[in-house]
């Protein structure tokens, strides 16, 4: 089954078998597992449309402006067949000193649901839910799943390495004072930008950097009581006193598209970044309303990025604290695994030899998404001394563990922290 959903966002599903799923004492529902793959039926990928010649342009001029990308081809070794994409920035096949900035926004989502988990019915074992307002806000503290004064979500990602410099060391070799996406970028295209016959000068070497920054006011987005539940966290066995909601990707990601199509007074276009962020918000999917419950459909979307109309890219991501999820999400790894891949595959057609089977791509799939085949491993932890906050990355795999050996990566590593230490292997079927 080709998983074109994939090729439109990413993260996290799990399908429920409600009969065994809630057949625990006292209504405990089990622990979430972020890392499946959404059904591609039900993605919304039909709203989006595959860019045109024009929207591959390098430039971002004020006339028209455009993302800065550049367009490659390569023969893969893993099957010997020639691709062709996008990625983000200056090319380090032809420009190993090229600089990009692409101006970027954070833009808060603040979430109100109005429906709230009432326990689970011993008979049918279906999750009940009763009426109540609940609003999930990335700008004010949480104290129940966080320690202050680190304890703003919104903050927190401002302060982290996907934003602010840090010092990344890949297996002993310097990759520079920079942010988390510049680093890969610089990782994966180590042996192309020419380190060794130059010296290491951090003002001079190729960047990819989100730049300049800005914080938008907040969003608010009000989720219809048959589209989304307030849980306390602790139904899930996760951050005691703290809460979750589950809303439907069917009802959100329209409303989202439509919000930031109301940011372009406030400079969001087709040649900026803009990063929406939520707390302990994620998604579901289902044929019928009602996949909230988690009685039908799949669970649950930490993040996605798309790229509306084949030019507006984005990307959607929670920084989670309620640890309801068995495999670990922690701060900022969801927001580094959908920012590392808008910049490999920003509009989300980057083809590669088919691949899977690992991370949360249980089957096959074809396409350039660095974070998908490592979800739920995460990178060595980064303290920024600033804050004192100990940030988590997710560890992502390198452009040539999809098209093939050797590598032109750091260390000839095939993944930034060099758990896969070879290509993807033969062509999956």
């Amino acid at each position: 089954m080709v998983r074109k959903s994939m090729m439109w966002f990413v993260c996290a599903v799990v399908v429920f078998s409600a009969s065994a799923a809630f057949a625990q004492q006292q209504g405990v529902l089990p622990q979430q597992n972020p890392f499946l793959n959404p059904d591609p039926n039900l993605s919304g990928a039909e709203a989006i449309v595959k860019p045109n010649a024009a929207a591959n342009a390098i430039g971002n001029s004020a006339e028209s402006p455009t993302l800065p990308v550049f367009n490659y081809t390569v023969t893969a070794s893993r099957d010997g067949n020639v691709y062709s994409g996008t990625i983000v920035g200056r090319s380090p096949f032809t420009d190993p000193f090229g600089f990009t900035a692409v101006p970027t926004q954070i833009v808060p989502v603040i979430i109100v649901t109005n429906s709230v988990f009432a326990g689970v019915d011993p008979t049918t074992h279906q999750v009940l839910t009763a009426p109540g307002i609940t609003t999930f806000d990335p700008t004010v503290a949480d104290d129940s799943c966080l320690a202050p004064p680190n304890d703003v979500p919104l903050t927190l990602l401002q302060q982290s390495p996907i934003f602010r410099p840090a010092d990344f060391n890949y297996g002993g070799t310097d990759i520079g004072l920079v942010q988390t996406t510049d680093a890969l970028q610089r990782g994966e295209f180590f042996k192309l930008l020419n380190f060794g016959d130059v010296p290491f000068d951090d003002n001079f070497v190729y960047h990819v950097a989100l730049s300049p920054v800005k914080t938008l006011p907040a969003i608010v987005i009000n989720i219809p009581d048959t589209n989304g539940v307030a849980y306390p966290s602790a139904a899930f066995r996760g951050c005691p006193g703290g809460k979750v909601a589950i809303i439907d990707f069917a009802f959100y990601r329209p409303a989202l598209v439509n919000a930031i199509a109301a940011l372009a007074s406030q400079g969001v276009n087709p040649g900026t970044f803009p990063l929406l962020t939520l707390h302990n918000v994620v998604e579901c999917q289902g044929k019928n309303p009602g996949c909230a419950t988690l009685n039908s459909g799949a669970c649950c979307i930490l993040g996605f990025h798309n790229a509306i109309g084949g030019t507006q890219t984005f990307a959607s991501t929670d920084f989670d604290t309620s640890k309801i999820f068995v495999s670990p999400v922690p701060d900022v790894s969801v927001t580094s695994h959908e920012v590392g891949e808008w910049a490999n595959d920003p509009f989300g057609n980057n083809p590669t030899p088919a691949w899977g089977h690992t991370g949360q791509v249980a089957g096959c799939q074809a396409n350039l998404e660095v974070g998908d085949p490592l979800s739920g491993t995460l990178a060595p932890p980064i303290f920024n001394p600033q804050n004192g906050f100990t940030y988590h990355m997710q560890e992502l795999a390198f452009f040539s563990w999809f098209y093939g050996a050797p590598s032109i990566a750091v260390n000839n590593w095939f993944s930034d922290n060099n758990t896969f230490t070879t290509d993807a292997g033969p062509v999956c079927h």
